[in-house]
């Protein structure tokens, strides 16, 4: 099993930068693939960002895509969400999440990390 613990939420002005941490622990051999969704109240949780463990695919929801960057560190297992130009309506919870070799789907979540962005 893999457990996620995310890290780096707060409260920042509209304009203004944060970055989460996602730190993973446990079976982390087997991490294929790890991202981040976000969900606002009374709204779907979507899509944020992705990236494999290996190579350079990564991809970014419409909405994020020039404002947010994901990363990754392999020797420290862990990914990073890089958010700049921050919006009000990027204020959510968001989850840090895994996908394991072989799986058909992110199988893995952390427990969420709030952003509330102020206009």
């Amino acid at each position: 099993q893999v457990q996620l613990v995310e890290s780096g939420g707060g409260l920042v002005q509209a304009g203004g930068s944060l970055r989460l941490s996602c730190a993973a622990s446990g079976r982390t051999f087997s991490i294929y693939r790890m991202g981040w969704f976000r969900q606002a109240p009374g709204k779907e949780r979507e899509f944020v960002a992705a990236i494999n463990w290996s190579g350079d695919s990564s991809n970014y929801a419409g909405s994020v895509k020039g404002r947010f960057t994901i990363s990754r560190d392999n020797a420290k297992n862990t990914v990073y969400l890089q958010m700049n130009s921050l919006k009000p309506e990027d204020t959510a919870l968001y989850y840090c999440t895994a996908r394991g070799v072989g799986g058909t789907g992110f199988d893995y979540w952390g427990q969420g990390t709030q952003v509330t962005v102020s206009s």
